[in-house]
C-alpha cells in the first residue's frame, strides 16, 4: 500500500489534543488518537505487506508538518511504515506528482482522496481507468523516493519514469528536507 500526501495541514479530530500540546510547547504523551492505524500498520506488516507513505512538504514548513514529523509519524514508523518526505520550496512541485491525495492498493487499485479547504476528508474515488490518475496503464510505479524513515532523519528524492502527471509543471524536487526531531 502506497499513501501520497500533498497537503500542508490536515484537520483530523483525533490528533486535535496532540496538535495542541505540540503547538504550546509541551511535552509529547500518549497518543491515542493515532493507536488504530498503528494497529493496523502492525496487521498489515504482519501479514506480509508493505505500507509506504510520501509525503509532498512545502519549504519551510508548516506547524502541522513539524507536528506530524516529530510526533504522529515516529509512531507510525514503529509500527512498520516506511514513511518519506519530499521536499518542495514554494511553489515548485515535482513533475510527475498529482495535486491530491491518494492510496494506492496492491499497485493496482487507486483511491483518490478529496478534501475541503480546512484538510477535512470529504470523499475517496475509486479510479479504475489508469488515463485518470495520469499515469501510463503499463507504467504503474510509486515515486523513487530515497533516504530513510522521516522521524528525525533527512531524506531526498527524484523522479522517475511513469509517475502520474502533475498538473502543474514543476521545477523538480527540491533539497533535502529536515524532519524535526520529537520535542521531549
Amino acid at each position: 500500500m502506497l499513501g501520497c500526501e500533498t497537503l500542508q495541514r490536515y484537520d483530523v479530530s483525533y490528533e486535535q489534543e496532540e496538535f495542541a500540546r505540540f503547538l504550546a510547547g509541551q511535552t509529547r504523551g500518549e497518543f491515542p488518537g493515532i493507536a488504530a492505524w498503528c494497529d493496523t500498520v502492525r496487521a498489515a506488516v504482519s501479514a506480509g505487506k508493505r505500507m509506504h507513505r510520501v509525503h509532498v512538504v512545502v519549504e519551510p514548513l508548516s506547524d502541522y508538518v513539524r507536528f506530524e514529523c516529530g510526533w504522529a509519524y515516529e509512531h507510525t514508523v514503529e509500527a512498520g511504515e516506511d514513511v518519506r518526505l519530499i521536499g518542495v520550496a514554494g511553489d515548485d512541485w515535482p513533475a510527475g506528482l498529482p495535486h491530491y491525495d491518494y492510496w494506492l492498493f496492491d499497485s493496482s487499485q487507486l483511491v483518490a482522496m478529496y478534501y475541503d479547504q480546512a484538510g477535512r476528508f470529504v470523499s475517496g474515488e475509486l479510479i479504475t481507468e489508469p488515463e485518470q490518475s495520469g499515469r501510463p496503464a503499463r507504467r504503474r510505479r510509486r515515486p523513487h523516493v530515497r533516504g530513510r524513515a522521516a522521524a528525525g532523519h533527512r531524506v531526498t528524492a527524484r523522479g522517475g519514469r511513469g509517475q502520474p502527471a502533475a498538473r502543474r509543471p514543476g521545477a523538480g524536487p527540491g533539497p533535502a528536507v529536515p524532519c524535526w526531531p520529537p520535542h521531549t
